[in-house]
């Protein structure tokens, strides 16, 4: 069973900057999507990035280009999202999440197409 450990979260005020991390215990296959999420109370998780593994391509919510960059350390299994300019609606649990394999019959912004998922992590933007 892979296991992702997230780290990063915290309490930053609007137009600050948060890092967050997350740590494979290993590779679900050489081709494979890793993606963050996040959620609030009384709404469904929401896709926030993606990136395929293989590749190195990346996609974006509407709401955070420009603000987010998703990236990876391939030699670590590690993957990151880069939080700038924050935002009070920001405020969520964030939660990282990978695919067993990536397929191109799905885009992979989901929650049902992911497998494996981390813990979550509070992200708190005050204003």
């Amino acid at each position: 069973q892979v296991q992702l450990v997230e780290s990063g979260g915290g309490l930053v005020q609007a137009g600050g900057s948060l890092n967050l991390s997350c740590v494979a215990s290993e590779r679900t296959s050489s081709d494979h999507a890793m993606g963050w999420f996040r959620q609030v109370p009384g709404k469904r998780r929401e896709f926030v990035a993606r990136m395929r593994w293989s590749t190195g391509r990346t996609y974006y919510v509407d709401s955070v280009k420009g603000r987010f960059t998703i990236s990876r350390d391939n030699a670590n299994n590690t993957v990151y999202l880069e939080m700038n300019s924050l935002k009070p609606e920001d405020t969520a649990v964030y939660y990282c999440a990978a695919t067993r394999y990536y397929s191109d019959n799905y885009f992979y912004t989901a929650e049902y197409q992911y497998d494996y998922w981390g813990q979550g992590t509070q992200v708190t933007v005050a204003s």
